[in-house]
């Protein structure tokens, strides 16, 4: 899985990139299929922002985006987002046309 770490408007650490990456690579283990993890830094005001975008091997795109008085804290809270929508999508059971197909 490929996993990007971007900044904007501002200056990331070694440290910290290393823990987005670790953190990337935690949430893409709850996926089904990732093919990639997009992680972003921004500041808004006095707010640091993290953003985190999984995307799997259905095209689908999970989106996640966490605010806080440092970029540590911001990254922490748009993980725990992701996993709630990662959660809540493993327990969706998704229609295809050959179930639609069987039903009818």
């Amino acid at each position: 899985m490929q996993t990007i770490v971007t900044a904007r408007h501002c200056e990331i650490s070694e440290p910290l990139q290393e823990r987005a990456g670790t953190i990337a690579d935690r949430v893409s283990a709850l996926a089904i299929r990732p093919i990639s993890c997009t992680v972003l830094f921004d500041v808004e005001g006095t707010q640091s922002l993290a953003e985190l975008r999984l995307l799997d091997a259905r095209g689908d795109t999970l989106v996640s985006r966490g605010e806080g008085p440092d970029h540590r804290t911001a990254l922490d809270r748009a993980e725990e987002r992701l996993k709630r929508q990662l959660e809540t999508a493993s327990g969706r059971q998704r229609r295809t046309r050959r179930t639609e197909a069987a039903e009818g």
